[in-house]
């Protein structure tokens, strides 16, 4: 398949802020690529610089073999870009705006009707056509939203967090959509901080943390590379440290553990990846019960994408979530968004 798409070694920052390190990723012709990582991890930065609307510090991007640097205008016309924020303005009629998108596509006059009647018949929205954007549900704004970026025919599709804040059946509306588009040959790159999102739609994607990339591959090959079963051990409900250490120095020392990460941030567990699951939990309580160390709880899942997370950083997609979130203030917010 051909590359479609091509970012090495993307480097951005805004003033004293590194927003994004060093990120690299090629996404192939007809596929979904998903973009993986807690808030302020560089998701949003690399699609910006991506699409032309932020200037990357260092690095190479090309979209359909045009570099973004040097023909951005070329790029902006084989690119689709759905923003986190929706763009709806609450005044004009789902028909209006798609009409003022049409015209700021340059999309010829004539050729406006038909696209128009194809993107609501595309999303099923005809009936909202007529009705004004503010009255919109949230999953309805989305598709709006969603059929302007596809207007221009574009080759390839952008979305940032396409399903954030929306309801399940919202989502799995949006999720059922992207699929029809990509087996039509539209090539899609997304951003998410949901697991299942990600692991449900995308042929590829890359972990980001920090503003770089930690892990990229398939869904399956980034779980198979864990190499076995994960069981997460409680010791207590809020263990010490130092006797989370002291389990996992024990518990390491079995045949069947292959690594055990202490995840601090979830009241110092155990998470463990292992051989042989069944066999397993038998030698982990045993272990535990000659050692005289008591067991809140033991539970036994397959490996998934924030294992993967956890495995490299020590800490779960949830918890960075958090921990993002906590560290960077509304004031700092508002001057990067000033600098974009």
């Amino acid at each position: 398949m051909s590359v479609t798409v091509k970012v090495e070694h993307l480097k951005k920052s805004y003033g004293a802020v590194t927003a994004v390190e060093d990120v690299s990723f090629t996404v192939e012709a007809a596929e979904i690529f998903g973009l993986l990582g807690p808030n302020g991890s560089g998701k949003t930065t690399t699609l910006r610089c991506l699409c032309t609307l932020s200037q990357a510090d260092a690095g190479h991007l090309e979209v359909c073999g045009l570099s973004v640097t040097t023909q951005p205008h070329l790029v902006r016309q084989k690119l689709g870009y759905v923003a986190q924020e929706v763009a709806l303005d609450k005044i004009l009629t789902g028909q209006e705006f798609l009409e003022l998108q049409a015209a700021l596509y340059h999309i010829p006059r004539a050729l406006i009707p038909q696209r128009i009647e194809a993107v609501l018949e595309r999303l099923d929205l005809r009936q909202w056509r007529d009705r004004k954007c503010g009255t919109y549900s949230g999953g309805i704004r989305k598709r709006f939203d969603l059929a302007a970026g596809l207007l221009h025919q574009p080759q390839v599709l952008i979305l940032d967090e396409p399903t954030v804040g929306l309801d399940i059946e919202s989502r799995q509306v949006i999720w059922d959509i992207l699929r029809e588009l990509k087996a039509e040959g539209l090539t899609i790159i997304l951003t998410s901080h949901y697991l299942e999102e990600v692991d449900l739609l995308s042929d590829r994607l890359a972990i980001l943390d920090r503003g770089r990339v930690i892990a990229s591959g398939s869904p399956a090959d980034l779980k198979a590379n864990l190499g076995g079963d994960r069981i997460t051990v409680r010791i207590r409900e809020f263990t010490p440290y130092s006797e989370a250490q002291t389990t996992q120095a024990l518990l390491m020392q079995l045949p069947c553990v292959k690594s055990v990460v202490i995840n601090r941030n979830q009241g110092n567990s155990l998470n463990l990846v292992v051989t042989e699951a069944a066999v397993a939990l038998a030698e982990i309580q045993a272990a535990l019960e000659t050692a005289m160390l008591p067991i809140f709880s033991l539970a036994q899942s397959r490996p998934s994408l924030d294992d993967v997370y956890l495995a490299a950083t020590g800490q779960t997609l949830l918890d960075a979530d958090l921990a993002a979130s906590a560290q960077r203030d509304s004031k700092q917010l508002k001057k990067e968004a000033m600098q974009r």
